[in-house]
């Protein structure tokens, strides 16, 4: 007989682990704070919600997190099963329908015979095998008794949030629909400035006022989720050249590229909700209010909602957990998703994901599938546990943290598809392994 196993946290690392938990007939307890409890960056009861854009990036092998992706189908990734499901249309990217998503991976797991879920706030680490998933907004009592076992729970960094709009309030005379180069459908709603439209725009933008949140500075930003406004006072051109570049969109209205462009992506399958993409920010919101709607296509825009900044507290991985994300000083607690210095929502998952298949093989007694890091999966594990140099910082996966090929291949892309196509003949040989059997 094995004791359930405790998760604490059903974000996507979580939520993940517990599935693969399930697959392999082990008994977990999975426990949510919500509804009950709420973050100051949460909104729904559902599990696995994205709190933060609702694109999961690059679904192509030649990009990192597509190659992660694929990795995580392969296995039998609830994360994926619900995307893949749920998606909307997003030119080259993997976008989802945020409450569908969400909605799929609850119903999953709430239906599983060997997850019982739990809707508490958890104020001490548990006993026995646990799983803390708890996120890089872990409740202050739970943050606490992690700081007393392990001193390093101390280190942050801001993570914003772009506003979302209603599709209908949105001035179609001033916009168009395109992706950009025209590759796939049209599927973004494209918002043309004009070059003193745009230095209007980024005169009030640098001067606007912003919400307080304590702590924040612009060097405690993590790269990924930089504000816009912090963007634009790094240079009058920087955002012509981050979300607003217009090169590959050509305005029909003109005949050619605009100055600049804001991109609007679907946020729901029904289209009914877009999100500014790349408009991460920390104004107020009336400022937000005043200074989007200087956006042509947006002078009437109704937003659904506003954006906003947390603060996302994350553990000094390295020398402190191994690659299967245990605590090295107390094996029998883990630890899964952002907390850990992974960032996105597919490299959370994806931690979750190895998490559970490993503690799987390790309670049943069966050999570890051991994800070496020349496949994505495994390069971040190898990251978080020691592959970083100089401070740790929270990483994205990107191919620099992969196992090279040792040989060489003419041009980036081929070489990432190489890399790609290496690492998931690797999964594929990795599958035969009896931790992955016993779910068939």
């Amino acid at each position: 007989m094995i004791n359930d196993i405790i998760i604490v946290g059903a974000g996507l690392a979580g939520s993940e682990c517990a599935w693969q938990l399930a697959r392999r007939h082990i008994p977990v307890r999975l426990i949510d704070m919500k509804p009950d409890h709420f973050t100051q960056a949460h909104q729904s009861p559902l599990f696995a919600e994205l709190v933060c854009s609702n694109s999961l990036r690059s679904n192509e092998l030649s990009n990192a997190v597509g190659l992660l992706k694929e990795e995580m189908r392969r296995m039998g990734s609830l994360i994926m099963k619900s995307a893949d499901a749920t998606k909307v249309p997003a030119g080259g990217a993997l976008a989802v329908d945020r409450e569908g998503f969400s909605r799929f991976i609850t119903e999953h797991l709430e239906n599983d015979p060997y997850i019982t879920v739990e809707h508490r706030e958890v104020t001490e680490i548990p006993d026995g095998n646990v799983i803390i998933a708890s996120g890089p907004l872990t409740s202050d009592p739970l943050a606490e008794k992690i700081q007393e076992t392990c001193p390093e729970f101390s280190l942050h960094f801001f993570d914003a949030v772009a506003p979302i709009v209603s599709a209908d309030s949105v001035d179609m005379n001033s916009a168009f629909l395109a992706s950009r180069y025209d590759k796939g459908t049209p599927d973004y709603i494209n918002c043309p400035m004009n070059e003193q439209e745009y230095k209007d725009f980024i005169r009030e933008l640098t001067a606007a006022k912003e919400a307080e949140t304590h702590g924040f500075e612009d060097s405690k930003v993590f790269e990924g989720c930089m504000p816009v406004e912090v963007m634009a006072r790094r240079g009058e051109d920087t955002l012509r050249y981050g979300p607003m570049k217009p090169v590959g969109l050509i305005d029909p209205h003109t005949g050619k590229e605009a100055y600049a462009i804001v991109q609007l992506r679907k946020d729901n399958l029904s289209g009914s909700l877009y999100n500014l993409v790349g408009f991460q920010t920390h104004l107020t919101w009336p400022e937000q209010k005043r200074i989007f709607s200087m956006i042509p296509a947006l002078k009437n825009a109704e937003f659904i909602r506003y954006g906003v900044m947390h603060r996302n507290t994350y553990l000094d991985s390295p020398g402190h957990l191994d690659r299967y994300y245990r605590l090295i000083s107390e094996p029998r607690i883990r630890f899964a998703g952002q907390m850990t210095g992974v960032e996105g929502y597919i490299e959370s998952a994806a931690s979750g994901m190895l998490v559970g298949i490993e503690t799987a093989a390790e309670l049943l007694g069966l050999e570890p599938a051991d994800f070496p890091s020349s496949t994505a999966i495994g390069a971040l594990a190898a990251y978080i546990s020691g592959g970083s140099i100089g401070p740790f910082q929270p990483m994205n996966i990107n191919f620099g943290i992969i196992d090279p090929l040792g040989y060489r291949v003419k041009g980036k892309r081929n070489k990432n598809l190489e890399l790609s196509k290496r690492a998931l003949e690797k999964i594929d040989t990795i599958k035969n392994k009896e931790v992955f059997r016993i779910c068939e």
